[in-house]
């Protein structure tokens, strides 16, 4: 479950940078295009944000994060590049967890 939660961490990061792009590079050169984009983006961020936040109480038991470990992991899925930094902090022991 680990692997999920960093493909997920990744994934989530780069649909946040995306939606921070068409927000900041696409809307004020072409509207239509930002809002025929918006919707797409938008919905696959909100679900892999939902899939972070799920997995990150899955895994706080089996990973004993105390609770300021969990706190950080959680208030970094706020902020831009917080995904990558827990991805390479927390999930660092990838490959020696078996499933």
């Amino acid at each position: 479950m680990l692997r999920i939660f960093k493909i997920t961490a990744v994934l989530e990061g780069i649909s946040y940078l995306v939606l921070f792009s068409n927000m900041l590079f696409i809307k004020p050169n072409n509207f239509e295009l930002y809002h025929t984009l918006l919707y797409p983006i938008g919905m696959s961020h909100g679900i892999l944000f939902i899939g972070y936040i799920i997995l990150a109480f899955l895994l706080k038991n089996a990973q004993n994060w105390n609770l300021k470990d969990f706190g950080i992991i959680l208030i970094a899925s706020l902020l831009p590049f917080g995904t990558f930094y827990v991805e390479k902090k927390y999930c660092k022991n990838l490959f020696l967890v078996k499933e």
